[in-house]
């Protein structure tokens, strides 16, 4: 029979924890295991709203970082639930699982970078636009990256987002592999501190550090009281092609020299921006809020909804909360039995939104970087701590034509794009003090901080962003908005990095100026 197929989840659908915990005792079951409906254990345990099962299952190991096949997170389906002690559970162990991947995961990586060759390299971020008022406060950054065997530093200007304005400041991130482990600091060169963090978790700090992972009540209060967000770039049907320059009957391929290299034009299309909402979760008056929080901006940077959707099938009187339209347990377990839009937990209330661009990609075949060498393994050991650079890997890791991208130009919006320079190679165009610009050699000191800072013990002087809170429009929306001088502007890296303020402010003025100032630009143009 099909439910002896699928012993624990069967388990979890009765809720019968008891016996999963002796199930699981025994480990000889796969805790990750698909259902005919795609759900592992633990998400049926989600959907159907079973704290006590999903409690056992998260204690032996459980993946809570697992993505469905619709793209959506243990965390959301949690929230979509309304369950508070179960979004704090769930939250809890994701959050633990993050830190030990990332201290497992770093010394791997720096093992892995200790093959490439060393190198320095500044990466220079920056918006454009022709909208007048935007390009006043269009933002840029450099982010200067070294490396030397399994030690990588990479410094940059930015400090974060406070009292509704962005800041910036002087950090370095430095990570130091070796033969026994590795170490991260965080230099603060402001505060003249260093936050030292050796690489290494035994099996007795996991507790505590479990424990350390409790999140709070005010955190848990904002996630069932906002709308579930995804954000992620469309890549599947992106299409390459060389771009042409000179006129009809004279055209030939576009080449350009960026850093000193020479480098071929691309274009980059059918690239789409998808953003997903859902609400089921939401109060009326919460839903209400939500609806109000949108503003004319967001018609005027092209954000158009496509359609709204919800899980099909009436409603049983004999149904729970989170079985709706009353699925047995043999109708959901037989993988040739159709469900006709009927699935388990709350009917999704979605909205999808999607953005079309293209982008633009300068790419030299003579450039000495080696993209998946030298620089994926750094933007996978940022995602580590900060899943959103996890997204700006993406769109470089697609499978592009020959050559290193010296430099790519992303339109985030129709009226705002995003340009990444790779520059001053081994310090070939203003040669820094630590890197010798023939034999493009690290001095092992600037993987040092400074004699004088004072060194503490674990620590962050900013939060780890989390992409489940932080959502691209509002970074944007910020940057076009809070106008002011060079300290206060957004970087490059904060909207790749999704960071949103919170609260939000109530920004229709700003928009209908800023809508103001489109209309005149037009019109001069016509």
């Amino acid at each position: 029979m099909a439910l002896e197929a699928f012993p624990l989840h069967l388990l979890v659908w009765n809720n019968q924890y008891l016996e999963l915990d002796r199930e699981l005792q025994k480990n000889e079951k796969d805790v990750e295991r698909l259902d005919p409906r795609g759900r592992t254990p633990l998400e049926l345990a989600v959907c159907l709203g079973h704290l006590e099962s999903a409690r056992v299952l998260l204690r032996y190991t459980a993946d809570p970082t697992h993505c469905n096949a619709q793209s959506w997170t243990i965390l959301q389906e949690a929230v979509s639930t309304g369950d508070p002690e179960l979004v704090q559970l769930v939250l809890q162990y994701r959050d633990f699982k993050r830190a030990t991947e990332r201290l497992a995961g770093i010394p791997e990586l720096l093992s892995k970078l200790r093959q490439a060759r060393d190198f320095y390299v500044e990466m220079k971020w920056e918006f454009t636009s022709w909208v007048p008022l935007v390009s006043k406060v269009c933002p840029s950054d450099v982010y200067r990256v070294w490396k030397s065997g399994s030690c990588l530093r990479v410094d940059t200007t930015l400090l974060g987002f406070e009292h509704m304005t962005w800041l910036k400041g002087r950090r370095s991130y430095i990570f130091k592999g070796g033969d026994d482990g590795a170490v991260v600091m965080e230099v603060d060169h402001e505060k003249q501190v260093v936050y030292t963090e050796p690489l290494v978790l035994s099996p007795r700090d996991a507790p505590s550090l479990l424990a350390a992972m409790q999140p709070s009540q005010e955190n848990t209060a904002q996630r069932l009281t906002a709308p579930i967000v995804s954000t992620h770039l469309n890549t599947r049907n992106v299409a390459f092609e060389r771009n042409k320059s000179g006129i009809w009957g004279w055209r030939s391929e576009k080449s350009e020299v960026v850093s000193g290299y020479e480098a071929k034009v691309y274009s980059a299309t059918n690239v789409e921006l998808v953003t997903r909402s859902r609400t089921e979760h939401l109060s009326d008056q919460d839903k209400s809020k939500s609806k109000g929080s949108k503003t004319p901006l967001q018609s005027f940077l092209g954000i158009a909804e496509q359609h709204t959707a919800h899980n099909g099938g009436n409603v049983s009187q004999c149904a729970s909360p989170h079985n709706p339209t009353a699925i047995s347990a043999e109708e959901y377990f037989d993988s040739e039995f159709a469900l006709n839009g009927r699935d388990i937990g709350r009917p999704v209330e979605l909205t999808s939104k999607v953005q079309r661009f293209k982008a633009t990609l300068w790419l030299s075949e003579a450039h000495p970087l080696s993209l998946a060498e030298q620089v994926t393994p750094i933007i996978d050991l940022m995602a580590i701590s900060n899943a959103h650079f996890a997204k700006l890997r993406d769109f470089i890791t697609l499978r592009l034509p020959p050559g290193f991208p010296v430099k790519i130009e992303i339109p985030l919006f129709h009226v705002l794009n995003a340009r990444v320079t790779f520059s001053n190679l081994c310090g070939c165009d203003e040669p820094p003090r630590p890197v010798s610009a023939h034999s493009c050699e690290v001095d092992p000191s600037v993987f040092e901080p400074p004699a004088d800072y004072a060194t503490l013990g674990p620590g962050r002087s900013e939060p780890m962003r989390d992409d489940d809170d932080n959502l691209l429009q509002f970074a944007i929306q910020q940057s076009l908005l809070d106008a002011g001088t060079e300290s206060d502007q957004v970087t490059i890296w904060e909207a790749l990095t999704n960071t949103r303020p919170v609260p939000p402010s109530p920004l229709y003025e700003d928009d209908c100026q800023l809508e103001r100032y489109c209309t005149i630009s037009e019109r001069r143009e016509k």
